[in-house]
Order: structure tokens, then sequence, then C-alpha cells
């Protein structure tokens, strides 16, 4: 631990060569995710590796963008666009221009993923070398075309390195492959590195965020933390380290759930997905039965018809979010029917103002200021952030800016 420490201190206490903008420009940026984790996980007292980079770097809390689940919130964070505008808009959804189709993370069919540039293909298409390890959306040939189901995907831009999500390769072995790319010569050593791991998410689905084991499964990562670090010190290098989640946790039951059935008669729907959030698609002829069922708030949720959604949660404008939308209050769970057996556990995909819902922000290295906070800010400003760290323009379309961090980022 001492010597983890120690190797964390040498990387935030930098020489004022290595900040002199003359000097600049080149530094590796290292976007890591923890999906799931809850910036209060770090007030725990098992977190020494992070809650330094925390207290010699900057840190603030992130809202994630609405639905705050993992697939459009990762994607978020790479666009700067909140899912509405990114195309993302839920783990699972429909396009009225494929009908029959559902869109599920397994999908790497550029059609879902091509309403939102990524910054590996920004970066890439300027001369940038980047590098992803299991990043949502990173195995897809971004802007290409998948001409028919099982053919290859034409054209499109992928990072230079890139590998197909497995959550049998272990944290060591995704750190490790990271440190292998950045042991490479200059000129093929990635500008840009994400790294994902899923492990938080996990154990809070599992568990639910106040569970005492969750104590354990923060402890590892911070231990990843721990390795990434040191071994990024051995290298010898001085990179822009920031650290992220896509989401929070909310502590969830079998108490607590609302039955679509007795909300609404089935025949009337079809259920897109359920959880936090309900999408639901009335069944031909039905629209006007379904919402005149559904139109009356409940105790502990509230439905809206997708041009009512409440313009705050910036969704609902894009053809693929739900013809009505049901959110649930944090903690509790829109549900198909009646459980089929107690549980208790974790969700997300709640309201992003919930503080149940809040995600993590650290960062440190040669262009971020000491011992700063940031007022709470959402995560459509990281992209701008890369950007600017890559040296990149401004994207042409962006909902976030860098201007978040103006008095943070040295110049």
């Amino acid at each position: 631990m001492l010597r983890y420490a120690l190797l964390i201190l040498s990387l935030l206490i930098l020489p004022s060569a290595v900040l002199a903008k003359a000097d600049r420009g080149s530094e590796p940026v290292i976007l890591v995710s923890f999906d799931g984790f809850h910036p209060s996980y770090l007030d725990r007292g098992v977190t020494p590796n992070l809650s330094r980079l925390a207290k010699h770097g900057v840190t603030g809390q992130m809202r994630p963008s609405f639905p705050s689940k993992t697939f459009p919130n990762h994607w978020t964070l790479v666009t700067g666009l909140v899912p509405d505008h990114s195309g993302l808009v839920g783990n699972r959804f429909e396009d009225p221009r494929r009908p029959g189709v559902i869109f599920t993370m397994a999908d790497d069919d550029p059609f879902w993923w091509n309403e939102g540039e990524p910054i590996w293909a920004a970066a890439e298409k300027a001369g940038i070398r980047t590098a992803t390890m299991f990043w949502p959306g990173s195995n897809v040939a971004w802007g290409g075309v998948l001409p028919r189901p099982r053919a290859m995907t034409e054209g499109g831009v992928r990072p230079q390195d890139w590998l197909q999500f497995n959550q049998a390769v272990s944290n060591t072995q995704r750190v490790n492959t990271v440190l292998d790319w950045l042991r490479r010569p200059e000129a093929i050593r990635p500008r840009l590195i994400t790294l994902y791991f899923d492990l938080i998410d996990t154990a809070g689905h599992e568990f639910g965020p106040d569970d005492p084991r969750m104590a354990g499964v923060i402890a590892d990562a911070d231990r990843i933390v721990g390795e990434l670090v040191a071994g990024i010190h051995t290298l010898g290098l001085k990179p822009n380290l920031i650290l992220v989640s896509d989401h929070g946790m909310a502590a969830t039951s079998s108490e607590r759930v609302i039955r679509l059935d007795q909300l609404a008669d089935p025949a009337l729907y079809r259920v897109v997905e359920s959880g936090p959030y309900a999408a639901l698609e009335p069944t031909p002829g039905n629209a006007e039965r379904l919402w005149a069922a559904l139109a009356v708030a409940g105790t502990h949720h509230r439905c809206w018809r997708r041009a009512e959604v409440p313009e705050r949660l910036r969704y609902g404008r894009n053809p693929r979010t739900p013809s009505i939308l049901c959110l649930a209050d944090p903690g509790w769970l829109l549900e198909p029917g009646a459980p089929k057996q107690a549980f208790s556990g974790g969700a997300h995909g709640y309201d992003p103002a919930a503080p149940e819902m809040a995600s993590l922000f650290v960062a440190s290295g040669p262009a971020f200021a000491s011992g700063k906070h940031l007022p709470a800010f959402d995560n459509v400003d990281i992209a701008p952030l890369l950007r600017s760290l890559l040296g990149l323009p401004a994207a042409t379309r962006s909902d976030g800016t860098a201007e978040t961090f103006r008095g943070v980022v040295r110049q």
C-alpha cells in the first residue's frame, strides 16, 4: 500500500518543465470507467489510491444523462451528446425504421450507433492513435454500414486497438493490456486510451449499494487503480488520467415493485424495457386506451407520452424513444408482473437528479490543477474535455462544454 502511495505521489508531483506548455501536447490521455461507482464510495475508507488521486487532482460529482443506464451514458461520455441526441436511448430500444427489431447491448451494427461520433473516431480521423479496452461501442465500425445480417461491416472507423468485451478477462489482464499499449514506441503508442471495469456495477446489482460486501469490491477497484498507476510510473510516463463512472446505484427490493399488469391491461402494450423505468409501446389500435390507463400518476411513479416527457430529462424527441415512458422513484421498480421470488439488490436508470444516481469524476496529471473540487456538472462535458486535452477542435454537435473545467485545467 505504501508503495502505491509513493508511486501515485510521484505521478502527481511533477517538475515544472513537464507543465510548460512547450512540452505539453503528447501526454497520453487515459479515460477509465468504473461502471456503477457512486462518489460516496470514496468515503468508506477503503480507497487509498483513488482518494489520494482525488486529493491531489480535480474532483466533482457528475450527473448522468437520462436514462441513467450503462450504454447510453458510456456513449454520452465519449460523444458529448445526451442519449436523445446520440441515438443510444437505452440498453434496449426500437427504431421505427426497423420494425420488430430491438437493440440490445450485444448489437454492433453501426446503424444503432451512427447518430453520435465517439471521441476515438474524431481522433483517428485527425491522425491521433487511439486504443479502447472494452468501452461500450468501441467494437463498432462507427460510420460504417452493415449491408445484411451476419455480413461484414463496410467502411467505418474503429480505434487502432480494441477488444471485444469478455467478462472473463480479468481486471489485472485489462490493466496489463493498457500498460502494454503504453510500452510501445512513441510512434505507435496510443494517445487516447479508454479502459472499462464492470466489477462495481455487477456487485451493486447483486448486493445493493449499502451492503457490507460492497466494501471489499470497492477495495478491489482501488487496488486496480494502484496497479495501473504503478505500471504507468514504471514506464516513466506522465499521462492525464480521468476516472469516471456512468451512474450510481439505488437499493432495490421485491417489496418495492410496481406491477405494470396492474396499471394497464397487458393486451394494450408491449414492454421494450422495464426496471427503474418502463419503455412501453401500445399494441395496434390501443394507444388511447393505454394512455387513459396510465395517465394518472401513481404514488411512486409517473408516466408521460413521448412528446410530454419533462424538458429537464432532455429525452423524448428521438423517434427511438418509447411512445410511453414510465419512471419510478429511486429504489422502486416497474416490472411486467409480480416478482417470482423475494430479492434485494441495486438498480439504476432513475432520474439523473436523484442523489443515488450521481457518478464519479477524478482527474489527475500534468494538465490538471491540484486539490480542486468542481461543482456538480453534467457528463456531456467529458467529451469536450477530452477533445481539449487532445488538441482537437470543438465538435460541431455537442451538448457539453469544456468551459466547465476552466480554472482547473492548465493552459
